[in-house]
């Protein structure tokens, strides 16, 4: 059996041990396309000759950008990889400002774009590039190499022997990837990870995720750039479940109905679109089919996944599936079983309710810095508790510092900080990498996080306000789409609030209330104001008196990657938003 120890193993170790016809597949011109394992392998030998051929050597960067997942970021990812050189994946809604950053930071040679938009989008700024030789481009664009014509001439090219001299050179603890966080603040990071970085992560979530080893599918729309999906794409591989990528975030309910996929990877956003999309069918019902919709879905936030609740619910949940819930799963393909949720905070009812469905959400945690997963939840062997993240993966450790922040350890840590010494020593000391996430570990070992450190502020009266706790109880209310914690220094702590624009409208017009036509209308009318202060004052007395918010603004477009407000992984950049909203914020607490 292949041994598993650099990442381009993976690939030989499947075919070996599945050989699948459909191991990776991905829509072209409205028809799904498969490559089988054996295929992929040649294919990828294909392209590592020509890339040898045309000077790309042990220790060259790589950029790799799409705008969607597909075959070729994988073929380019195997290719890349086996001649000891190192990827640079790259979000497609990067700035420009942060693109020219990345590519001459990292050093990067060559680039491989995914589309014209993107080609055009670095070649805007190419001038300023000082490493980049070549764009190349997956699909066909007039005057630029395409991968097609890349394995064409790679077919021709008898370089076998050195491919396999530059694969033996290859050590397990030698850079992959250098990945770079999409940060919240300040200029990228680039994190080092090696091959084994990421088969250690891999390997450690093995025992977590309950894959029909060999038959399973999986529908896989995060990017592929972001480490979490990336870690998922080998784990998937190594377990033989056929991996099928999303045409898009907008028609990924196509898709999943078209794939029937058994597992997908989420952020919590996703999930939450979901069931509101659920609860806006479930809302448009009357009579006595409404009382049965929202009855189900109470008796499915009451779900607990590994324990028994007794005769009377589990009596009340197999009728509330039948009526109800046995739909959503049918709604999201029919076969979907699990879940894996990551990124950001999860609400609990979320959890509760798809699980109670049939659809096992898994929520886990971990950071680019370690290769991701650090914890997860898993329904095997108990090890599942709502409102936690999972406990530690098993070769991983778990400690929380005197201030409560969590430190970690193991061989899913990252090398370092690509260029940046003084950073990796700030964040690993002792062996230890510090997360600058506050949590506590419980009594049966498992992981709760309760804020980031670095977003943790304290009240003109000393107190501590940990943001992230508060907006996810806020994020209950369907009201509310985003939202957005402020106040250090201040007396009390407020909210920037963008309301979920549809749903206020839907309210508006069942309540006869006229809001007017555009968003700004909509923030500033008092009745939907008063509306909203009526969700807050429901919410609010979960906290603790000097942690409630009693002053609130609407904003009026909607947060975004494209707007500022967000990084490619929908974390909120506190920084601008607030800078964004200062008017809002001065009218708060003047």
């Amino acid at each position: 059996m292949v041994k598993v120890e650099r990442l381009f193993d993976v690939a030989y170790y499947a075919q070996e041990k599945y050989n699948l016809d459909n191991y990776l597949t991905t829509k072209y011109n409205e028809k799904w396309q498969s490559i089988s394992n054996k295929d992929f392998i040649e294919t990828a030998n294909h392209i590592s000759k020509y890339l040898i051929q045309n000077n790309i050597n042990p220790g060259d960067k790589v950029a790799l950008i799409t705008t969607a997942n597909r075959t070729e970021w994988n073929l380019m990812d195997q290719a890349v990889l086996q001649i000891g050189a190192h990827t640079v994946p790259i979000y497609p809604t990067v700035s420009g400002e942060e693109l020219e950053y990345i590519f001459n930071h990292s050093e990067a040679k060559i680039c491989f774009v995914s589309d014209k938009a993107l080609y055009d989008k670095i070649e805007k700024i190419q001038s300023k590039l000082q490493f980049l030789t070549t764009i190349y481009s997956f699909e066909e664009i007039e005057g630029i190499i395409s991968i097609e014509k890349i394995i064409e001439e790679g077919k021709k090219l008898a370089t076998d022997e050195v491919l396999n001299e530059l694969r033996t050179k290859v050590q397990p603890n030698d850079l992959a990837s250098i990945i770079y966080t999409s940060g919240t603040t300040g200029r990228p990071k680039g994190v080092m990870l090696s091959h084994n970085n990421i088969i250690q992560n891999f390997l450690g979530c093995q025992d977590r995720v309950p894959f029909k080893y060999g038959k399973d599918k999986a529908l896989s729309f995060l990017p592929c750039c972001h480490v979490y999906e990336r870690m998922l794409l080998y784990l998937y591989q190594y377990g033989g479940v056929s991996i099928y990528f999303a045409e898009s975030i907008d028609k990924i309910a196509i898709n999943i109905n078209e794939v029937h996929p058994n597992v997908m990877c989420v952020v919590p956003r996703l999930l939450e679109k979901v069931y509101d999309k659920i609860i806006e069918k479930g809302t448009n019902l009357s009579g006595i089919k409404r009382k049965i919709f929202f009855w189900s879905v109470e008796v499915g936030e009451q779900f607990e996944v590994v324990e028994n609740q007794g005769f009377l619910y589990n009596l009340k949940l197999n009728l509330a599936k039948k009526l109800v819930l046995n739909k959503w799963r049918e709604g999201l393909g029919g076969e979907l079983d699990i879940i894996v949720s990551g990124s950001a905070p999860l609400q609990q009812r979320l959890a509760k309710v798809f699980s109670a469905a049939g659809i096992i959400v898994m929520e886990g945690y971990g950071l680019t810095e370690t290769s991701p997963v650090i914890s997860v939840n898993t329904p095997l062997n108990n090890n599942y508790k709502i409102g936690t993240i999972g406990k530690p993966i098993n070769n991983v450790e778990v400690k929380i510092a005197e201030d409560g922040e969590i430190l970690t350890k193991g061989p899913c840590v990252m090398l370092g900080y690509y260029k940046d010494e003084e950073k990796t020593a700030e964040v690993i000391k002792d062996g230890y990498f510090h997360t600058e996430d506050i949590g506590e570990l419980d009594k049966d070992g498992f992981l709760r996080i309760t804020d980031r450190k670095k977003e943790m502020f304290k009240t003109s009266g000393g107190k501590y306000i940990a943001p992230q706790v508060i907006e996810n109880a806020m994020k209950a209310s369907r009201f509310i789409e985003q939202i957005m914690v402020v106040g250090e220094g201040e007396k009390m702590p407020a909210a920037f609030i963008q309301p979920d624009f549809n749903f206020v409208r839907e309210w508006a017009k069942r309540k006869g209330i006229n809001i007017g036509t555009s968003n700004e209308d909509l923030a500033n009318n008092e009745e939907v104001k008063e509306r909203f202060k009526k969700v807050l004052d429901s919410i609010n007395p979960q906290f603790g008196h000097w942690e409630q918010i009693k002053r609130f603004e609407l904003t009026p477009n909607i947060w975004s990657i494209e707007g500022g407000e967000l990084t490619p992984t929908l974390k909120f950049k506190r920084k601008q938003i607030k800078e964004k909203y200062k008017d809002l914020y001065d009218k708060m607490y003047s």
